[in-house]
């Protein structure tokens, strides 16, 4: 296209399906919707609604860009910056690994280990202004009404985690007055895992560690985009370096996605991927397996007798991961499937104290 035409919805999908075509995209017409979608701020189905629209000059000059950057191959989460992962969206960058559908997956097992909790009701465009009035002053009624209560045990465990405080008199593990649960995500990159189990189990508090500089900043952004700063703290340090001594034998759940990659495999990962995302959260090593067998002994430390772990791993050594859990004491050790049916996820326990005596 020359600089005098008037670019229209269909002229510039036509334009940059070619282009990514020739430049080796996989799938350029997904790439095209998604780049176009986000430089004019329209959804797929309105870009096939409104295909005569024409594009502003800045709109032009957001999409050149964007799509100079995807024909380099540079990953698409990378370029518009945002990802949806279950409910909620995060902020990705490069040097930190995107968040995958498959830890969505990891999410689901983690929380299935945790006591069920019904989400508190959001506010909601259909409800009339009397009833958002309402929503809210309960909200607000709750918030102070749990202000007042002591603290609960172990609160202990992350007493640089503020949050609000719970009586640890109610067993009800459905009441508002519940005793917090306390987790820690290795391993917790974008912070995707962390910020999702906060976002959807309002009882958990969660310590969320990284080695990379750059993942621990961007889960910081993304902890306070999402309003869970109250229950998500984010730590610089080797996987469970940075967790309190205090919560050492108290935790419910750790979950990680940590590197698990096998080494031999790296050279037949996509190119967007051993090009643009960092080496450092993929090498697991061998067999994928190094940072598990340093979880794992880690975790008989840190959980309380009963509490869970969900690991994320390589679909080719999860049996090997399995043996290694059994053989370091864990019971209910099994093994999920992800969306494409491929084995994904380990999950245990630590034997609860009636085990462990007998």
């Amino acid at each position: 296209m020359v600089e005098h035409d008037i670019w229209t919805v269909k002229a510039a999908l036509d334009w940059t399906v070619g282009y990514l075509g020739r430049k080796g995209d996989e799938n350029p017409r997904l790439s095209a919707e998604w780049l176009l979608g986000e430089a004019c701020g329209l959804r797929r189905i309105e870009l096939y609604t409104g295909l005569e629209r024409p594009l502003s000059l800045k709109e032009r000059d957001t999409l050149r860009g964007y799509v100079s950057r995807r024909g380099r191959g540079e990953p698409l989460q990378y370029i518009t910056g945002e990802v949806a992962f279950r409910h909620v969206a995060v902020k990705v960058r490069p040097g930190v690994l995107i968040p995958r559908p498959e830890t969505e997956v990891l999410v689901s097992e983690a929380l299935s280990l945790l006591p069920a909790v019904g989400r508190p009701r959001a506010l909601d465009s259909r409800m009339t202004e009397a009833e958002a009035e309402e929503l809210l002053a309960a909200r607000a009624a709750q918030d102070a009404a749990e202000a007042d209560r002591p603290a609960a045990e172990p609160s202990a465990a992350f007493s640089d985690v503020p949050g609000p405080r719970a009586s640890s008199a109610s067993s009800d593990d459905s009441g508002p007055v519940a005793a917090p649960l306390f987790v820690a995500d290795l391993c917790t990159g974008s912070g995707c895992i962390a910020c999702s189990i906060a976002y959807e189990h309002p009882r958990t508090r969660v310590i969320a560690t990284d080695i990379a500089p750059e993942a621990v900043a961007l889960a910081r952004e993304n902890v306070d985009a999402l309003g869970l700063s109250d229950r998500v703290r984010v730590v610089q340090c080797d996987l469970g370096q940075g967790v309190p001594a205090s919560a050492m034998g108290r935790l419910d759940l750790v979950v990680s996605n940590p590197p698990y990659v096998p080494t031999s495999v790296l050279s037949d990962i996509p190119r967007e991927v051993a090009d643009f995302e960092p080496a450092l959260a993929l090498d697991g090593g061998a067999d994928g397996l190094d940072v598990l067998r340093r979880l794992l002994p880690w975790c008989a430390r840190a959980l309380k007798p009963g509490g869970a772990f969900a690991f994320e791993l390589h679909e080719g050594h999860l049996d090997e991961a399995a043996a290694l859990a059994r053989a370091a004491g864990f019971a209910d050790v099994r093994v999920a499937r992800d969306l494409a049916g491929r084995p994904r996820v380990l999950t245990g326990r630590r034997a609860s104290v009636q085990a462990i005596v007998a």
